[in-house]
């Protein structure tokens, strides 16, 4: 579904993303990890269009993608959240989801004002699916910005699911949850990859990505480093060196 080929950034003599090659099979969760300044978060910006790419390129269902702005990539069918959450604070709970139908069947035949006034009985039908899948039907009328900090982590979540796209870019969905979020957030996506959503997943939380990822890429310093199954990231040498700050193979177990 992606193919990310040789893909680099730099922000001026800052090598942010260096040559990054990395596929995403339809169906698959793959978690992208590594240390703080790794290059995880600017990749998912060069995927979604928020960055252009210095060189490389990004294709996506057979599609070039590289460097097609935002609301491009949001029609090819590519949503994705934010490390630091992105909500229309002054508008409902409901209103941030209304807004972010991009539904095929209504792109072209639909415009926004129109939805907006009039109404599509198929996207407040969509709004309320969504609302219900985030636990949030019964904070459908709160303002977002007056949600608690796990609420409006799932609103952000929901935000993207509204758009119907077929690859989710999640960027650290986790941060800033509980336990109990994290466990809850954990069933969210394996639901999602049952409905037959693709997601690439930047996460800290290892617990979360060991648990869940079909496979893993690491990158260092821009770099990729490591790929494979949880399993055998976790015994990656330079994966220890990199992430854990060891190559004492008894403390690999931090992993998990």
């Amino acid at each position: 579904m992606l193919e990310i080929q040789a893909l680099t950034k730099n922000f001026g003599g800052v090598v942010a993303v260096d040559t990054l090659d990395l596929t995403v099979e339809e169906g698959e969760i793959v978690a992208l990890i590594g240390p703080n300044g790794s290059g995880k978060s600017t990749t998912v910006n060069l995927i979604a269009g928020i960055f252009p790419a210095t060189s490389g390129k990004v294709t996506f269902k057979g599609r070039d993608v590289t460097d097609a702005p935002p609301h491009r990539t949001l029609e090819c069918g590519i949503a994705r959240t934010f490390q630091n959450i992105r909500l229309f604070n002054e508008l409902s709970v409901w209103q941030n989801l209304w807004v972010a139908q991009n539904a095929p069947d209504t792109r072209k035949s639909q415009n926004f004002l129109k939805r907006w006034m009039s109404g599509s009985a198929a996207a407040r039908r969509s709004v309320e699916e969504e609302l219900a899948f985030a636990n949030l039907a019964d904070k459908r009328d709160e303002l977002a910005g007056n949600l608690a900090f796990g609420e409006q982590r799932r609103l952000e979540l929901a935000r993207s699911l509204a758009a119907k796209p077929s690859l989710l870019l999640l960027d650290e969905p986790a941060a800033g949850m509980n336990l109990e979020e994290v466990k809850a957030l954990d069933g969210r996506l394996r639901t999602l990859q049952e409905r037959g959503i693709t997601i690439l997943l930047v996460e800290h939380v290892m617990g979360l990505v060991m648990g869940i990822a079909d496979r893993i890429a690491v990158l260092n310093f821009g770099r990729k480093i490591a790929e494979g199954t949880p399993a055998e990231v976790q015994a990656d040498k330079l994966v220890r060196e990199a992430y854990l700050g060891t190559t004492d193979s008894s403390t690999s177990q931090a992993v998990p």
